[in-house]
């Protein structure tokens, strides 16, 4: 079920020379519709200014733009932030720039309809109002300020600030919800009762918008006069469930020998089994290429959560563009009548096959894995991505000497369907933090990367190993220098600032672990400070106490006998 709107605006100078207000809206469809949603915004350029119709444009065609460039894997409100810090510096640099601009400011109202929930950003005095069972509703905040004769005179606007501070706020919707988007030239002249009255009288948003502005012109009004209208005539399913629908009808094939066919590829091994899922390395019949497969056990056929799971990291893979990954392959419309998706093949294997098959690897090959786990690392914490499930079994070395991540069935991201699972992974490379049920963070993802190097250099782990139903206790890191003496000081120190127990002296994003990485020993690091004895063991040290406060008592009892 799609989303669909009808949609309406109007906009007139009114009585002044130029109109200064500017409004727009972008439609999308097709999978944009599904991930991105429908944006509508208005704009009222600060009056005085020597930009203000400039200001107005520039803010609401830059946000219309640049939201839909944002990721994917943002959530709605720090895409929309992202967008509009950039639009507010802007306008900052243009006012410095060109004398005539100095000052040039504006208002914005945003509305964003995705699936069955509304977005709302909003600074300014342009409001956005709901028309819902024939009843009108303010959901925005006029930023103006109090005294009456300053009601006028704007706290908060696009352009004003270095610092620009949005409201921001979410709901759900209903069919036949009108959103309404209007500048004070509308609303100030005609009154909320009006509004509703006009409202409710036209039902097509065009004729809405139109009566809207018409009227306030009518009653002398002397600003400027804009509104936009959008009616909801169907609502959306939630964002994921449009997108992996198709898991509920698609059957899991049954486990597939080389030679088997299916669909447009050949099997020609399988590469991996696990409790839930296989994957095969397949040929295409027509191309020649060679491609992995990913499916599921064919026990799980009526498990449609699972098969929701893989469609939705399929839709995650898709949106992660790097040679740090595999490439999640686009199949062509009605070509796959199984439940699979496809990536690319590369030769070459997991670092826990090499250390399985007995190989030892050396300093500067460990500094190279970090390296280049620390850029993929970088990559996806950019998207707001966070893999939950970093380890060497899930990186791949290939042949042509680059290092993938693999298998982001657990991660966390806004639209993942894995969100609510409690700190997914494997536990003797979750963060302290994870098992006193804290969310996961890029950190922990950081903590499993310095794990994972430690366990490449000494096959053992910094806390030792964890079992599933173990509720550990964390003390001290070993150094791995105690199992490989030849380990540099600098290296030694990376780790284990890696896999420090308090995050907070950990790394703080990849880039800082990367640069660290790189610098190696020509600017090593401090090693992490040695908690005092009351953080490592309190227990220890009261009990050091009350000897010591024992052992003097009876000394100063002794010498009080002997005097």
């Amino acid at each position: 079920m799609r989303l669909t709107i009808s949609l309406g605006y109007a906009s007139d100078a009114g009585r002044r020379e130029r109109n200064e207000d500017f409004c727009g809206a972008v439609t999308p469809e097709d999978d944009q519709l599904n991930t991105k949603g429908i944006l509508l915004a208005v704009a009222d350029g600060v009056s005085g200014s020597g930009g203000g119709r400039e200001a107005a444009e520039c803010t609401v065609r830059n946000v219309l733009n640049d939201y839909y460039a944002t990721p994917d894997t943002w959530e709605v409100a720090h895409a929309l932030d992202k967008v509009l810090t950039a639009a507010n510096r802007w306008l900052l640099s243009q006012g410095a720039q060109r004398r005539e601009l100095h000052g040039m400011a504006s208002t914005l109202s945003l509305v964003l309809l995705r699936g069955n929930r509304y977005f709302l950003a909003h600074v300014g005095d342009t409001r956005v109002y709901r028309l819902r069972d024939r009843h009108l509703e303010q959901l925005t905040t006029d930023h103006v300020w109090d005294r009456p004769d300053m009601h006028h005179v704007l706290k908060r606007a696009v352009g004003l600030d270095q610092h620009l501070l949005m409201d921001y706020a979410e709901g759900g919707v209903c069919a036949q919800d009108a959103f309404v988007l209007v500048s004070d030239g509308v609303w100030e002249v005609l009154g909320d009762k009006t509004m509703q009255e006009i409202l409710v009288l036209h039902a097509d948003p065009q004729e809405a918008a139109r009566a809207l502005v018409a009227a306030a012109l009518a009653r002398n009004g002397r600003d400027n006069a804009t509104a936009l209208v959008a009616r909801v005539d169907q609502v959306g399913m939630e964002n994921w469930r449009d997108i992996v629908a198709s898991a509920h009808h698609l059957p899991l094939p049954e486990r597939l020998k080389p030679g088997r066919v299916i669909d447009d590829f050949e099997v020609l091994e399988l590469l991996h089994e696990s409790r839930a899922t296989l994957l095969y390395k397949v040929r295409h019949r027509v191309s020649g290429q060679l491609v992995v497969l990913k499916t599921l056990q064919s026990s799980l056929q009526q498990d449609a959560g699972s098969g929701e799971a893989l469609l939705a990291e399929e839709w995650l893979g898709k949106r992660i563009i790097s040679h740090y990954f595999t490439q999640v392959l686009p199949l062509p419309a009605g070509s796959r009548h199984f439940l699979y998706y496809a990536m690319t093949f590369h030769a070459g294997g997991t670092l826990q096959q090499q250390l399985d098959g007995g190989r030892r690897f050396s300093v500067a090959e460990i500094a190279q894995i970090g390296i280049r786990l620390a850029k993929g690392l970088g990559a996806v914490h950019r998207l707001d991505v966070i893999h939950r499930d970093i380890k060497p079994a899930n990186l791949h070395a290939g042949d042509d000497g680059k290092l993938r991540i693999l298998d982001f069935g657990v991660a966390l991201h806004a639209n993942g369907l894995n969100n609510q699972m409690i700190n997914p992974g494997t536990p003797s490379f979750m963060a302290p933090e994870l098992f006193a049920g804290e969310g996961a963070s890029p950190q922990a993802d950081l903590y499993a990367a310095g794990v994972t190097l430690y366990q490449l250099l000494t096959r053992k782990y910094p806390y030792g190993e964890i079992e599933p139903f173990q509720h550990p206790r964390f003390g001290e890191p070993v150094p791995p220098t105690r199992y490989r003496p030849d380990i540099p000081q600098w290296l030694e120190s990376i780790i284990l600032k890696a896999v420090a127990k308090d995050r907070k002296q950990r790394f703080e994003t990849a880039e800082e672990m990367l640069l660290m990485l790189e610098r190696g020993e020509r600017q090593p690091i401090l090693p992490p400070p040695r908690p005092p004895l009351a953080e490592r063991n309190p227990l220890l040290l009261w009990q050091g106490i009350a000897i010591t406060s024992i052992i003097i008592n009876l000394l100063l009892l002794y010498f009080y006998l002997v005097a």
